[in-house]
């Protein structure tokens, strides 16, 4: 595997780990599961909030929606596996960016 597959594949973990612990931190706090109802506050300090955490939350609110979806709905293979490369790029992106930044920060070499 080159080092070019292999970062991307640690990327894509922090990414989903980053999300899922963002999403169950905020669910046991908030008393309720997140998700991008949170924009929906209107103009409000707490939807700009929102904001940021959405960002890095989504991947999780993706595929927990998708698999209840796929569950609940008997939505269709094709509409899953989309939504799942959708967060697995999103995940990527936002994992890609959380290594970044440590690495900025001096904490990883």
């Amino acid at each position: 595997m080159s080092p070019e597959a292999l970062n991307s594949l640690f990327a894509i973990g922090i990414g989903f780990a980053l999300a899922g612990a963002l999403a169950s931190g905020y669910q046991a706090l908030a008393q309720r599961p997140a998700g991008f109802g949170l924009l929906q506050e209107g103009v409000a300090p707490r939807a700009f909030a929102a904001v940021p955490f959405l960002v890095f939350a989504a991947p999780f609110i993706i595929m927990r929606n998708t698999l209840r979806g796929a569950k609940i709905e008997r939505r269709r293979v094709e509409f899953v596996m989309m939504a799942t490369v959708l967060a697995g790029f999103w995940s990527l992106m936002s994992g890609t960016f959380f290594v970044m930044t440590l690495r900025a920060a001096g904490v990883l070499a």
